[in-house]
């Protein structure tokens, strides 16, 4: 069995309408191990959920479209499964996705347990009795910290960080190997956030699920995160471990304004410092390093030569300030 639990190559996907085409990601590639958790860290429009839904197949019907590369999830090339094999074997029981805002996750007309115990019964191998299914329910809600009596509540009677752990309950309820992440925090206080990522973390431990965590926010890279992918305009230009990323000198310059950006608790200043610029417009995407009109070191080059991936062990850069020392 191989180590390796999910391996995305050169995957391409964009959104095209009558009008216009959106390339919105640009030829990624990484890998996850069994029980490893890795990050996906960058701007708001980088291309973080699309990633995420890529590999759910999950993208708009009509206009969302992976036009090059594979996801192989334990061996299985996920592109080449039909409609029916992706819903009735991959989502929600080997892999399932916490979304971003649970107001809209979740059926109002439902209550909680009911729609948790949707996705066992659909997702159950053999014929479960309803009292099978109730005592699963009860058993996921008290593992992301709600009494089991609230089963028969409906969304609009939790606040905020409870619906939050209904959604995760949810995504927890078949006990998945890879569990998606897509900023399951952001509209959340910060003491509720804390609690929630600390459940995330201890039920991953728990139950060995491997996740990938999208965000926007380091802190939360740093506190959960084995690996980092630094997501830039459909892009990864820089991927490693968590030391490769937040102890090593060496950075891609998008990475250094994102840590930039971070307020220092230690120092007083009027301001933040932003990267300045605005990412290109995925519709016509520049010749060269698409962080080039942002950058404080671009190059010639970087204006006309798309940059290679300078390596060194497991941390890998994609710019042309270091593939020039390797040359």
């Amino acid at each position: 069995m191989s180590e390796n639990l999910l391996e995305v190559k050169d995957l391409e996907v964009i959104y095209k309408t009558d009008q216009k085409t959106v390339h919105a990601i640009n030829r990624i590639g990484f890998t996850l191990q069994r029980g490893e958790t890795l990050g996906i860290v960058g701007e708001t429009g980088a291309g973080k959920t699309t990633t995420g839904l890529s590999i759910l197949r999950l993208l708009p019907e009509r206009t969302g479209h992976v036009v090059g590369g594979s996801i192989i999830f334990d061996g299985t090339d996920l592109m080449k499964l039909s409609e029916e094999e992706m819903r009735s074997s991959i989502r929600g029981e080997r892999i399932s996705m916490i979304f971003q805002d649970p107001m809209t996750s979740l059926n109002p007309v439902m209550t909680v347990g009911e729609q948790i115990a949707e996705a066992i019964i659909y997702h159950s191998e053999s014929d479960k009795s309803s009292s099978e299914v109730e005592a699963r329910v009860d058993e996921v809600l008290e593992m992301v910290g709600i009494p089991a009596f609230r089963k028969k509540d409906y969304p609009h009677q939790f606040s905020g960080g409870m619906k939050q752990r209904v959604v995760i309950a949810m995504a927890l309820a078949c006990e998945p190997e890879l569990l998606i992440a897509d900023e399951p925090t952001t509209a959340l206080d910060v003491t509720i956030q804390a609690q929630v990522l600390a459940m995330i973390s201890e039920l991953r431990d728990r139950l060995g699920t491997a996740m990938i965590m999208i965000t926007n926010d380091l802190g939360i890279i740093a506190q959960i995160c084995d690996q980092v992918a630094v997501m830039y305009a459909g892009q990864l230009v820089e991927t490693g471990t968590l030391e490769d990323i937040f102890v090593k000198k060496e950075h891609h310059p998008y990475t250094v304004g994102l840590f930039g950006a971070i307020p220092n608790l230690n120092e007083e200043t009027d301001r933040l410092s932003p990267i300045d610029g605005l990412m290109p417009e995925l519709l016509k995407l520049p010749k060269g390093c698409f962080f080039a009109e942002r950058c404080p070191h671009c190059m010639e080059i970087c204006k006309s030569v798309p940059p290679k991936a300078h390596v060194n062990g497991t941390h890998r850069i994609t710019c042309h300030l270091f593939t020039s020392k390797d040359e």
